[in-house]
């Protein structure tokens, strides 16, 4: 299993992955209006268009990828950033891939320069980030009108 850079020739694999995720994982969360919602949001069009203003890492295993992830300046911020586009495949779900993505993107140059990272996460996933180190922002522990919680990290 690697990290690496995104490249432009991987959108269609990060957009199949991450709508896949989305219909097998957090559906149990979510609508099926609001999966359909995301998968129109996030075509390859989209991917390629994140990847051009984040640093986005896909990681591969036997070269399919199998999770993504990306961070990029918040709002255009020079001492807050965002964590993006978090996704594992299903089948490797709970099998610490996620964890290695967020350290990696704990290593990026955005991370670093940053003082608050902020990330939007999905009601399936704000556990994970929890025990992570994130914590709600202004203490607002319910989703937002994006079905998103607003979760932050101070260094």
């Amino acid at each position: 299993m690697i990290i690496r850079r995104f490249t432009e020739n991987d959108a269609e694999k990060v957009s199949s992955l991450i709508i896949r995720t989305l219909k097998t994982t957090n559906s149990k969360d979510y609508s099926e209006e609001a999966i359909n919602a995301f998968e129109r949001q996030l075509q390859p069009s989209h991917i390629l268009e994140r990847a051009g203003w984040t640093h986005f890492y896909v990681v591969e295993d036997n070269d399919s990828i199998i999770g993504c992830g990306a961070i990029g300046p918040y709002w255009g911020s020079e001492t807050e950033s965002s964590l993006f586009t978090i996704f594992v495949l299903p089948e490797y779900q709970g099998m610490g891939i996620g964890r290695k993505i967020i350290e990696t993107l704990e290593q990026d140059e955005y991370f670093l320069r940053a003082k608050r990272i902020e990330i939007p996460a999905s009601i399936t996933a704000v556990n994970f980030y929890r025990k992570l180190g994130y914590n709600y922002k202004n203490g607002v522990d319910r989703p937002d009108e994006e079905q998103m919680y607003r979760l932050e990290k101070f260094r």
